[in-house]
């Protein structure tokens, strides 16, 4: 290692691990009281996803956890990102619902999993898997009133099992993508949008809108709720994850500047400004006018400062042009072609991601000099052109993934050292191949390559790279994650606390490691009692 580089460590407490969302892997969508989201529907809906398969057994990790927890340690991660599923906690999901014992007592097996091997859970709340039910009810995201009163109860819920282990937390993930792909575009569910030939309900100049109003206030209400709480005791830290690309201008021109700002405005400032600043970005109420809704004075006082930092999901580097007639984008036209002809950068599977990393430099940048929050780092990464068609061998030697990560790891060292960016976390997207969403399994994502046949996970270069690039750029410390574990919880109702070793779950125990169980059951009766009372 040079002298130089010795200079650019990232410092001991920095957070780097892989990240997965619990519908991408999870599968066993009917196994153990957990209810319907709406993804299972509409994944197994014809024409939904691009090969027509769905998230029923995606990476089957509901049953081989276990193994992913074997392989982070492998890989050396101080944090593991990982969602849980609101209808494995509450199946029906509303407030006045019961919660499900089973789905409680997988999460919490989990968290002690990962604190065994000294790797940090780092928790999202909400991955884009609504309760079926509560989009069935009163309409899900679309109904203020409701909405905000059940995800509150749900974060609360959660609080209470899992935060004396949890110390991270993440409301939601990519609220635009919640809004925007679920309510506009209507290509992730529920669907819908004014395109009947997609939907046959939705009105997509007014619902994304309200989507993401009352996505902020559920957000904000739990963020209350946990800081007045649970925080205290606790001593976690709770915020949002925003996904945004940066926007560059297509030349030097004024409006393509101007363009640039405006694409911004709606990828990011739409949530983040609230957030941060306690307003919506002024060219936000001049796109949409009357159609944005507004925050009651009241409202606007919960929302802002709502997240102890920033949470940063990010991809690629945008090109902007003005003259687009896409309000998602802020009537932005969007390319990776220069003015010369020139790409941006290697091209991707997807059609909106090529690899450029001086544009994430320049987005943490721009995000640390708006907001002055620390930047944890919770999405980014890179499809493999047609990864899903090649030979094993092949796609395991993913060079277009590494030279990815290789340009962000650096411009990364030379945002926090030469820029004085404050980013203290960094989580590649993603541990596994999975379920991706509308592209189904044919998009990979991962640093491990999963045979969807037989679910072997296959570690690829993209992994070793990262794994051996943080052990030789972080300050040496002692692991961060020593927690104390908490129970693996059980229901009272369902499950007597065993009398004999062997009458544990069926495994044979020796005499420490059955008391410690016991232990761990009467907890869980205390956690049950007061979910239930």
């Amino acid at each position: 290692m040079t002298s130089n580089s010795l200079k650019m460590l990232l410092p001991k407490d920095f957070i780097w691990g892989f990240a997965t969302a619990s519908f991408q892997i999870e599968g066993s969508t009917d196994v153990d009281g957990r209810g319907k989201s709406f993804w299972d529907d509409f994944s197994r809906t014809p024409g939904k996803t691009l090969d027509g398969r769905n998230g029923d057994v995606a990476t089957d990790s509901y049953r081989l956890w276990k193994e992913d927890v074997e392989l982070l340690a492998q890989y050396g991660v101080k944090s593991y990102r990982f969602s849980i599923a609101w209808s494995r906690i509450i199946p029906l999901g509303g407030r006045d619902d019961p919660v499900n014992p089973k789905g409680i007592e997988f999460y919490s097996k989990l968290i002690d999993a990962l604190l065994e091997k000294n790797i940090i859970p780092f928790v999202t709340l909400y991955h884009w898997d609504l309760p079926q039910s509560l989009h069935e009810r009163y309409g899900g995201w679309l109904n203020k009133e409701e909405i905000v009163k059940d995800y509150t109860r749900y974060a609360q819920v959660c609080f209470e099992a899992f935060g004396d282990r949890v110390k991270h937390w993440l409301t939601m993930n990519e609220p635009w993508c919640i809004s925007i792909l679920g309510y506009g575009r209507g290509v992730f569910a529920p669907g819908r949008s004014s395109d009947r030939a997609r939907s046959p309900e939705g009105n997509s100049s007014t619902e994304p809108w309200i989507v993401g109003r009352n996505v902020i206030l559920s957000h904000a209400s739990a963020v209350k709720v946990y800081r007045e709480l649970f925080k205290p005791v606790q001593k976690g830290q709770i915020g949002i994850t925003l996904n945004g690309d940066w926007q560059m201008p297509y030349d030097d021109s004024p409006e393509n500047i101007a363009a640039a700002q405006h694409a911004l405005d709606v990828a990011i400032g739409w949530f983040a400004d609230p957030i941060y600043l306690g307003h919506y970005p002024p060219y936000m109420r001049e796109m949409l006018g009357s159609r944005l809704p507004e925050f009651t004075e009241e409202e606007i006082k919960l929302v802002k400062g709502s997240s102890d930092f920033y949470g940063m999901n990010t991809y690629t580097t945008n090109l902007c042009r003005a003259g687009g007639d896409d309000e998602f984008q802020g009537l932005v036209d969007y390319t990776f072609t220069r003015p010369d002809g020139t790409q941006l950068g290697k091209q991707a599977h997807c059609a909106w991601l090529q690899d450029y990393p001086e544009g994430f430099r320049s987005l943490l940048s721009y995000l640390w000099n708006r907001y002055h929050m620390p930047i944890y780092v919770t999405e980014n990464g890179f499809a493999v052109k047609d990864e899903d068609s090649m030979p094993l061998e092949e796609a395991l030697n993913d060079t277009d993934r590494v030279h990815y990560f290789e340009g962000t790891t650096r411009v990364l060292q030379q945002a926090i050292h030469e820029d004085g960016v404050d980013v203290r976390a960094y989580f590649p997207w993603s541990l596994l191949d999975n379920f991706e969403w509308a592209d189904g399994y044919v998009t990979r994502f991962g640093l491990t390559y999963v045979d969807y046949d037989t679910q072997k996970r296959y570690p690829k270069q993209s992994a070793q790279f990262l794994a051996k690039w943080f052990k030789e750029h972080q300050e040496s410390s002692v692991p961060t994650a020593g927690i104390k574990r908490g129970p693996s919880s059980l229901s009272e109702s369902s499950t007597k606390v065993p009398s004999t070793p062997e009458a544990a779950d069926g495994i044979k125990l020796a005499a420490p490691e059955f008391n410690k169980e016991l232990s761990r059951l009467e907890r869980i009766k205390q956690v049950v009692r007061k979910l239930i009372c």
